[in-house]
């Protein structure tokens, strides 16, 4: 399978995406309810067929219909509740990425990077909320010291931040960060027949948090492009990837950020990754990141304002024009699963727009049963290694394990439990009568200090004990 087929134009002949050049990145846009989620379970399923694994988020919880005719499925989600759980560490996220997460201004950034640039020269790996916490904390109480060699913070930024983190917990943020580590590797599997993993995000509640929406895909980009080595020119992608809802991606976002998107869907296409950006209309997306994206299927976009109007005529001038064909015309009165098309080709230009009618996908349009996605995530040979309910102190050996390689020291055997290093959060310490995040001895017993969370150590800090 060296083509990816879309659907037939009026001609009724198939209009095809060359395999080989479908890293060149593409677009699918329209109105909601033009057909949009059933192109994209189309390409999916083609993609899949050829042996290429794809990554979509499921806004909706429709694309899980693609599970019904035995097509390779993982079910990933945030909050771990409807499919494998996906987490990170602060401190791979990095301050950049998670300061866009929390709103941060200016000031407040810069307050960031330096906790970051703190905890890397004191080696204090931030793997949680509740250790960021602790750095913002101590760099509070040493404020005098970290202005002198990092530069001036005030308490102001500091407070600013811990109210931001409460509003992420609140959005359900927090479920991002822990043990153990979501390896992107994982979203490139294949199953016994060749066919790609169809990987979909459950995205419903999601996007009740935008800004957490958009810098968890921007994060999973980031991944791929610092995980995989140059490829060049593949026979096919190694990985597809699906944005859905992209404007919110680039919604208030800042130029900076905007300009490290667009640089990242540029040198990622070398690493053999493709990237498909979904939303109601191209003028959605920046001009430095469209004019990257080969491939056009737009859906109806339809004509109520003279607002919609204007974008109307924007969306038909990104699309290679056909003579004769009346492009703006078209676009507000196409039917239900119709599209304009325009293709990356051979010789790497776009085709002229033709009118496409788009190919029904092979699997069940609209979502699954409860029961289904259930069975499915049982029998996923990912379950084990993502599962969610890890226990405590197996996390914290798994912590202080990676800690240990991270700084030149050996682990010991897989089966020793190692004790807690000092300066160590207190998160990760399994009991009190050790030594507390900072290195100091601390008395009494304190078992699972993990779950009692933010509070307790707040009331321990208030009793004097640290």
């Amino acid at each position: 399978m060296t083509t990816i087929e879309i659907g037939l134009n009026a001609a009724g002949a198939a209009v095809v995406l060359p395999l080989r050049l479908a890293n060149r990145h593409g677009l699918v846009t329209g109105a909601t309810g033009t057909g949009k989620t059933v192109t994209l379970q189309r390409l999916a399923e083609q993609f899949s067929a050829a042996g290429v694994p794809v990554f979509a988020a499921d806004v909706k919880g429709d694309l899980s219909g693609i599970a019904s005719n035995g097509r390779p499925v993982a079910f990933w989600d945030l909050f771990g509740a409807h499919g494998l759980p996906i987490r990170t560490s602060v401190q791979d996220m990095g301050a950049g990425l998670l300061s866009r997460m929390l709103g941060l201004n200016p000031a407040q950034e810069g307050a960031m990077q330096i906790v970051f640039r703190k905890a890397e020269d004191e080696q204090c790996y931030m793997l949680t909320l509740d250790d960021l916490r602790w750095s913002l904390n101590d760099m509070l109480e040493e404020r005098e010291d970290v202005c002198k060699r990092y530069g001036n913070i005030t308490p102001a930024s500091i407070a600013a931040i811990q109210r931001n983190i409460l509003a992420l917990e609140a959005q359900g943020g927090d479920h991002l960060f822990g043990e153990p580590p979501f390896d992107i590797l994982d979203l490139m599997a294949a199953d016994g027949a060749g066919r790609g993993t169809i990987n979909l995000l459950h995205a419903d509640k999601l996007l009740e948090a935008p800004k957490l929406y958009a810098t968890f895909l921007q994060w999973l980009l980031t991944e791929l492009f610092r995980k995989l080595p140059e490829a060049g020119d593949l026979p096919k992608p190694k990985l597809v990837f699906f944005f859905d809802e992209a404007h919110l991606l680039f919604a208030n976002t800042p130029k900076h950020l905007v300009e490290k998107i667009e640089r990242l869907v540029r040198l990622v296409r070398s690493k053999g990754v493709g990237v498909f950006f979904v939303s109601q209309s191209p003028t959605d997306i920046p001009s430095t990141v469209l004019e990257q994206l080969g491939t056009r299927i737009l859906h109806a976009m339809r004509a109520h304002t003279a607002d919609s109007l204007r974008k109307i005529r924007a969306a038909a001038d990104t699309i290679r024009p056909r003579k004769g064909f009346k492009t703006r015309d078209e676009l507000p009165v196409l039917s239900i699963g119709e599209a304009l098309v325009s293709v990356i080709g051979e010789d790497n230009v776009p085709s002229e727009v033709e009118k496409v009618k788009v190919t029904l996908p092979a699997g069940e349009i609209g979502p699954i049963s409860d029961e289904e996605r259930r069975v499915l995530l049982e029998s996923t040979p990912l379950r084990k290694k993502c599962h969610a309910g890890l226990p405590d102190h197996v996390a914290g050996d798994v912590f202080n394990r990676r800690m240990k390689v991270a700084r030149g020291i050996d682990p010991g055997p897989e089966g020793e439990v190692v004790p807690p290093e000092p300066k160590l959060y207190l998160k990760h310490i399994p009991t009190i009568d050790t030594v507390d995040h900072r290195g100091r001895t601390m008395g009494g017993q304190f078992t699972q200090v993990v779950g009692w969370g933010a509070f307790a150590a707040v009331g321990l800090k208030l009793l004097g004990w640290f």
